[in-house]
């Protein structure tokens, strides 16, 4: 072969050895394409409220991680389902996964009791979602949802909610022979308390203030508490909210499309989970400040507990909590464990 036509065949193997890549590369971007991951999800919040802001970021992070290949589109509560009917949505494949509130559902499923928030329970947030992810809540809260069709995949957890009210509370024990908003679990412990529970929708808790139909209630940390305008109808501010010391609300998948996501995609989900559970905690507790000043601004009184008093009611909200297993083995498993931690950090007597 001569030297020119050996240059030829030189030039013409470099050739097709530089466009192999390109193939290549340009089969991989196809088949991406393809494998590209598109979900719905209903969160609870309103549209432009805080929590939802933050499902957006939980949104925006999967997507991040997974270089655009995972994204979810997120709904308001209300905007594909009304809320009581999420459950029912993603079981059935309407949607692919809803944020959700474990204390609605704790009457059909009475793990969720404990799944949600437990009063006189964990004061710390840290503490909570310790038991969550070090002490098996985790799986436990998995096994909750697994013979519905429904695969939970990890909580947000923040701190207490306030309680809001018409009359001074200095004291746990003024409570009882009062009319009070609670929902979830805080509905049948406040009951063995002696408070006259109302579990009203949210929607319908200032307007209850207002018209005088319940003394106090529970409805949601202080900045939304504060948009929604309870500092017009209630001049009190109980604190520490030990009706929800803490809580977690839940992303919960269809078990079916969660199945045939990839093990990226189930760790990308859990990554930015745990990642929007920490930073909406740390923006609450930095809201929290802010607007308690806004109610003190606003003519609210902030009542502080005593420990002692909380302290105290802890040791008889035991008997309330076993009694709202309503013997359900898994609820009773949970709050054995719970209760077990609870000992070991000392909150509890051993």
């Amino acid at each position: 072969m001569n030297r020119l036509t050996r240059r030829k065949a030189l030039t013409r193997l470099t050739g097709a050895a530089l466009a192999a890549p390109a193939i290549v590369a340009a089969g991989s971007l196809a088949t991406r394409a393809q494998d590209k991951v598109r979900w719905r999800m209903q969160a609870l919040w309103g549209g432009g409220t805080n929590p939802q802001v933050y499902e957006e970021k939980f949104a925006a992070r999967v997507s991040e991680l997974t270089g655009g290949a995972f994204e979810i589109q997120t709904f308001a509560g209300g905007q594909i389902v009304p809320a009581a009917q999420a459950f029912d949505a993603v079981r059935g494949g309407a949607f692919e996964m809803m944020k959700t509130f474990d204390g609605y559902t704790a009457g059909k499923i009475p793990a969720h009791g404990f799944t949600s928030t437990v009063p006189f329970g964990f004061p710390e947030p840290d503490q909570y979602e310790a038991w969550f992810y070090e002490r098996g809540g985790l799986e436990m809260a998995r096994e909750s949802y697994a013979p519905a069709g429904l695969s939970y995949i990890a909580p947000t957890i923040y701190g207490e909610e306030p309680i809001h009210s018409k009359i001074p509370l200095n004291t746990i024990a003024e409570m009882s022979g009062k009319k009070g908003r609670f929902v979830g679990l805080a509905s049948s412990v406040m009951a063995e308390f002696g408070v006259a529970v109302s579990p009203l929708p949210t929607s319908e808790v200032y307007s209850a203030l207002d018209k005088g139909l319940i003394d106090f209630a529970d409805r949601g940390d202080l900045q939304a508490n504060y948009e929604e305008g309870l500092q017009e109808v209630a001049k009190y501010i109980i604190l520490p909210g030990f009706h929800q010391p803490t809580t977690a609300t839940a992303y919960v998948a269809n078990t079916r499309a969660y199945e045939a996501l990839s093990q990226q995609n189930k760790a990308v989900l859990a990554v930015a989970a745990r990642e929007i559970s920490g930073a909406l905690r740390q923006d609450i507790i930095v809201k929290n400040v802010e607007y308690l000043q806004k109610y003190r601004d606003a003519g609210v009184e902030v009542i502080r507990l005593d420990a002692a008093d909380v302290q105290e009611n802890r040791g008889r909200a035991v008997e309330a909590w076993r009694k709202a297993t309503n013997g359900d083995a898994l609820a009773t498993k949970i709050l054995e464990s719970q209760m077990s931690f609870m000992q070991d950090l000392g909150l509890l007597d051993a």
